[in-house]
């Protein structure tokens, strides 16, 4: 009988993931056996310190892709959002599933929505992307800080003096916790973290047997709509250290990705968002085409100037440390 072995994190939302894909790869190949490897990522190790500080892109994936590369198992398991879009050598992805819903969800006491929110209520969130946006929107507002899986978080949230959090609604609904959703936020303005919603499979770079077992689960529209959203961050050169996001979508009945792209200061003082365009992508080639050249146009509308402050700003940061 055929083994493959799964790598993933730990949190229940990551196993949720992870069943999720033995599952489908079970559907498609009835006769193969699929296990699942708990390893534990940096992200999961040092739980308090900002992302920034321990590393930004790449500490919930780099051990799981460390593993895949030692043959320790045969397929890595990802939130396609904390993938780098620089993959490491030797990898690559086998499949994007179908995509959940890629909004954020604002989580509030009261069942508020944010225009709701008292001026200077407290919002909890440990994203850059999200404080950013949602000060745009409303400066009024406090931003804290969290860290933590979902459960964690909402369970931090219940006993805080926070009035609201931010969290992603596909996290949540994969949880059965689309209850505490209090107001779903438009992923056409309020924009995620790019690919967020998806699941990637990542597998060596030079294993057609594993490959062709996850052909099944790819599904091409969202490949390519992430593809786009990947390719303007990287072109960005951005991370988990500056807030940037990005959606592509496919409008109904009509033969085209758009694709919205962001760039905010941290304090939301300035965000620059604009949308292009194309004939739906023929290829992956096509996609990156897309999000590169919105990348250029928001670069030239001053992207590059924010995305320079805000490095210096964190690199003094880190320098002085906490």
């Amino acid at each position: 009988m055929e083994v493959c072995v799964i790598g993933t994190r730990g949190s229940p939302l990551a196993m949720w993931q992870a069943d999720h894909v033995r599952r489908a790869l079970l559907e498609a190949h009835p006769g193969l056996e699929v296990r699942l490897e708990v390893i534990r990522t940096t992200g999961d190790v040092l739980l308090e310190p900002p992302l920034a500080k321990i590393g930004g892109m790449g500490v919930f994936t780099k051990e799981i892709e460390n593993a895949l590369l030692k043959r320790q198992v045969d397929v890595a398991v990802h939130s396609l959002k904390d993938l780098p879009t620089q993959l490491a050598d030797g990898l690559r992805l086998a499949a994007v599933l179908k995509r959940e819903d890629p909004a954020d969800a604002l989580v509030a006491r009261d069942g508020r929505s944010l225009t709701q929110l008292p001026a200077g209520a407290k919002v909890l969130t440990g994203s850059l992307r999200r404080q950013a946006q949602l000060l745009h929107r409303r400066p009024d507002l406090k931003v804290a800080q969290m860290r933590g899986n979902v459960q964690t978080r909402l369970d931090k949230f219940d006993q805080s003096d926070a009035s609201a959090m931010l969290l992603a609604c596909a996290g949540l609904a994969r949880l059965d916790l689309s209850d505490r959703i209090t107001e779903r936020l438009d992923p056409a303005d309020f924009l995620p973290a790019c690919g967020q919603g998806a699941m990637a499979v990542e597998v060596r770079a030079d294993d057609a047997r594993v490959a062709e077992f996850c052909r099944a689960l790819d599904d091409r529209a969202t490949r390519l709509a992430t593809t786009a959203e990947r390719a303007f961050l990287a072109a960005l050169g951005g991370g988990c250290l500056a807030p940037i996001g990005a959606y592509g979508r496919s409008p109904a009945g009509q033969e085209k990705l758009a694709l919205t792209g962001m760039v905010a200061r941290l304090d939301g003082s300035r965000l620059i968002q604009r949308t292009v365009e194309s004939a739906a992508p023929k290829s992956e080639s096509d996609a990156v085409a897309l999000g590169e050249r919105l990348a250029e146009r928001l670069r030239a509308e001053g992207a590059e100037e924010i995305l320079r402050e805000i490095a210096s700003k964190s690199a003094t940061t880190l320098r002085e440390g906490p």
